[in-house]
């Protein structure tokens, strides 16, 4: 596939850049310009994709002029100690209509999936979503969505796609690709009960605000589990990013928000990642600008930093220590795994054979120490049952 006839060259010339006599990301990055065409991806680790779409946003006009903005403020920034290659391959061109938007990111993010590349997509609306979901489908790819964001974004039942229904129309495509859904940092004000309940009956995973704020060091496995990252930045509040007409005077703090992008990048699960809603007419002095381009940064960071060590496949092998923890009144040993390498556990959920081909990379479940203390004090940790009841 020619990957460059769905993208218009990013404009370097029209981007207040400042001088620097040290390299930067801009330096280290490899840019889609008209000067300088449309980059090998060959050999790249990360791919950098703007998609100026807003026809699905609720609210929120002007958010397709965010990907530029994001640029200007992330090519500032110094990289750490990365020995990677990244490229930027500009803005997908938009579509008459919003399905030929979506079509066209799909099938480049299939693309780029084949070549084990990840996608870092720069909305534009969040409903863009559906569209990064969609290039899994093409690979047969049952995958897991996290979705950071103060609501769920199911929408009323029949509605069109935006970026408030986008998961209702995930949850309902045939044939449906989602293995689970989880939501960290959502605000009840904002979720009705209904919501509430029907992600229970589904078995997905939902997390709010104040118990994710508690301890933002238990979010690493929840982002740990997750094939694809969805990030709202109104889920951050609007003191520390104003640059979105939903924003709220609750939500993360930008350290807890790039502390999460860190972990998505440490997670070798995670194949792609999306920030959305940023919207320019509403920043001060380009804030949020500058705290999405450090995202980018901290998930760069957590990148260069992953270990090789989801266990799905290798976890007999000796960079592994196997715990069999008994509960009482439960037929089965629970087993755990924890890696020499980077000191990360895994529950293993019991399924039959057939179970296990079909769904081999979800029945390992990403979990704490925590969750390893639980079961030796016979309590099942509510991790474990949630899949168990997927998987049985």
């Amino acid at each position: 596939m020619e990957l460059s006839v769905y993208f218009d060259p990013v404009q370097l010339a029209k981007m207040e850049i400042p001088a620097s006599q040290r390299p930067r990301i801009l330096e280290l990055c490899t840019v889609n310009t008209p000067e300088s065409g449309f980059p090998d991806v060959e050999k790249c680790n990360i791919a950098i994709i703007g998609v100026p779409e807003e026809r699905g946003n609720v609210d929120n006009s002007g958010c397709a002029n965010g990907p530029d903005k994001i640029r200007e403020q992330l090519f500032q920034l110094f990289p750490g100690r990365w020995n990677i290659n990244i490229v930027d391959l500009g803005n997908i061109k938009r579509g008459h209509s919003l399905n030929d938007t979506f079509f066209a990111l799909s099938s480049v993010c299939s693309e780029l999936l084949k070549m084990n590349i990840i996608p870092v997509i720069l909305g534009g609306s969040q409903d863009i979503t559906w569209a990064a979901y969609k290039s899994y489908e093409e690979l047969g790819q049952i995958i897991n969505i996290v979705s950071v964001d103060s609501r769920f974004d199911i929408g009323e039942e029949d509605s069109a796609l935006t970026s408030r229904s986008y998961l209702s129309k995930i949850l309902l495509h045939q044939p449906n690709y989602l293995f689970n859904y989880t939501n960290i940092g959502y605000q009840s004000y904002y979720v009705d009960n209904e919501a509430v309940n029907l992600m229970s009956k589904l078995f997905f995973d939902t997390y709010r605000l104040g118990v994710v704020r508690a301890d933002m060091e238990e979010v690493e496995p929840i982002v740990r589990n997750a094939d694809m990252l969805s990030v709202d930045i109104s889920a951050v509040r609007q003191g520390e990013a104003p640059g979105n007409k939903n924003a709220g005077p609750n939500g993360f703090f930008g350290d807890e928000i790039c502390q999460i992008m860190r972990y998505a990048g440490l997670s070798d699960k995670l194949s792609s990642v999306g920030l959305f809603e940023y919207n320019p007419l509403y920043d001060n002095n380009a804030q949020t600008a500058k705290l999405m381009a450090q995202m980018i940064w901290y998930f760069c960071e957590g990148y260069v930093q992953r270990k090789s060590d989801f266990p799905y496949r290798d976890k007999e092998k000796s960079d592994y220590i196997k715990y069999v923890v008994p509960v009482e009144n439960h037929d089965d040993e629970l087993i755990f795994y924890k890696s020499k390498k980077s000191d990360r556990w895994w529950m293993e959920v019991q399924c039959p054979q057939n179970v296990k081909a079909r769904y081999e990379r979800h029945y390992m479940v990403p979990c704490s120490y925590e969750d390893y203390k639980d079961a030796c004090a016979n309590d099942i940790p509510e991790r474990w049952w949630m899949v168990y009841q997927k998987l049985m």
